[in-house]
């Protein structure tokens, strides 16, 4: 198998018999494969973020310091990080039904044990577990859409997991403080841990590493793939090729996820800092911005995968997308910068999200379409630069606050890592083929130009 990085044909037509975005999830199979994707891009927010909410409680009945409980809500990020690429690469081998079943599982049982946390080892140990769970379930899923879902709806597929995972995000805060207020802090990551047990369930029962073994599918809609992803290879990995054509992509999402992880971090505390409001405002102005993510992510796939479906060029469909975001994020976030009433910047701060947010499925489908029979592996390397953001961006956005006594410095040097990753996004080859018989070389076209 030649394992160097080439470029493919342009053209990915629709099959004859495409049922649309919604029509698929009516009545195909995949659409409920897609919806339980969903499912868990939701579950995997709420209990990856529920603990923000609980910490309060947390810190009160375990009697932790402000440092200590800054060192347990680290402790998820670095796990995370540094287990995308291996757990990609599990999947690439295994199937995502035995490791996404494995990874919820972790996440699941971690989930459930931080109720029963005694103090700060157990309660560290407990989000560590979560950190590498969540750390192979993005990329294994990944893999999964890879395998059922046809070329022209990988970005849609993206986009809409990826809605569900920032609606979790925006409605943790009133489930777990709906939960903490009937019951009990702990009874919160009981709940949800239980929850997260009962999807693992469900996706071992319904999820088939090929297609063509599920025992609901059709013959037509099996016909609606192509033949390489009826199939269930499991080649090894091209490193060299691979870490080549992703390396470039896993920079862009770095770029992407540092601005994102001062959204998930940071956006309340400016809120209340920057205009004294309370808990009930600041968090009613959080939402507001946040729901902007959940418009972009779905809006990003759909324009993608009818870009690519109308011209046959990932070119187009992919780097235009990324690009447009990308800048479209950097030239809303400028105003911020200027002016201080409270409306005009949440409005704003919506806007830029929603441009940040319309790159997050394409991002997640340049893997898929460079090596998709690696795309595990593929997408673990290039979110890898995600987790590394997220173990950076926050605690620099801090100590530039605390250093300035300012919250201008801070957002500028976001701004300007987007303005980066924008330029960068331009010399993107998303044409690349890695590790995938039976495509003939083709001459680049455009890829190092500007669009």
């Amino acid at each position: 198998m030649d394992s160097k990085a080439r470029s493919r044909p342009k053209s990915v037509p629709a099959p004859p018999t495409d049922p649309g975005p919604v029509g698929m999830i009516r009545t195909r199979v995949r659409g409920r494969i897609l919806l339980l994707l969903c499912a868990m891009y939701f579950l995997t927010y709420i209990d990856r973020v529920n603990i923000s909410t609980a910490a309060p409680f947390i810190q009160h009945d375990l009697g932790l310091s402000h440092t200590q409980l800054g060192f347990v809500l680290s402790a998820f990020a670095v796990p995370y990080a540094f287990f995308q690429a291996f757990g990609g690469y599990l999947a690439d081998r295994f199937g995502p039904r035995v490791v996404l079943g494995a990874a919820g599982l972790v996440w699941a049982v971690s989930t459930v044990l931080t109720g029963f946390a005694a103090g700060l080892v157990s309660l560290f140990a407990a989000r560590l577990a979560l950190g590498f769970g969540e750390g192979a379930s993005f990329p294994s899923a990944t893999h999964a859409m890879t395998k059922w879902l046809p070329p022209h709806r990988r970005a849609y597929g993206q986009g809409i997991t990826h809605a569900f995972s920032r609606i979790g995000n925006a409605i943790a805060p009133t489930v777990v403080a709906s939960i903490i207020a009937v019951l009990h802090w702990r009874a919160s990551f009981w709940i949800l841990g239980a929850a997260s047990g009962v999807w693992v369930v469900v996706w071992w029962l319904m999820y088939r590493n090929r297609p063509g073994d599920h025992p609901k599918i059709t013959e037509a809609e099996l016909a609606e793939l192509p033949p390489e992803q009826r199939r269930d290879e499991r080649p090894p990995v091209p490193w060299r090729a691979l870490l080549k054509a992703i390396l470039p992509v896993t920079f862009v999402d770095f770029c992407y996820g540092w601005m994102l992880w001062v959204y998930l971090t940071w956006i309340p505390s400016f809120f209340a800092g920057s205009y004294g409001l309370e808990l009930k405002k600041f968090a009613l102005f959080t939402t507001l911005v946040l729901i902007a993510g959940v418009v972009g992510d779905t809006a990003g796939g759909l324009l993608s995968d009818a870009l690519l479906k109308r011209t046959g060029e990932l070119r187009i469909a992919r780097k235009l997308v990324l690009f447009v975001g990308l800048l479209g994020s950097f030239i809303c976030i400028v105003p911020t910068l200027l002016v201080n009433d409270l409306v005009l910047v949440t409005s704003f701060l919506a806007l830029a999200f929603f441009f940040l947010e319309l790159t997050n499925p394409v991002l997640w489908s340049i893997p898929m379409d460079i090596a998709p029979h690696h795309a595990g592996t593929a997408g673990g390397l290039m979110n890898t630069g995600f987790g590394l953001a997220g173990v950076v961006s926050p605690v620099i956005f801090g100590f530039l606050v605390d250093q300035t006594g300012s919250w201008v410095v801070p957002f500028a040097v976001s701004a300007g890592l987007l303005a980066i990753g924008c330029l960068a996004a331009l010399r993107l080859n998303v044409n690349a083929a890695v590790g995938e018989p039976g495509v003939v070389p083709h001459q680049r076209t455009g890829d190092s130009k500007i669009i």
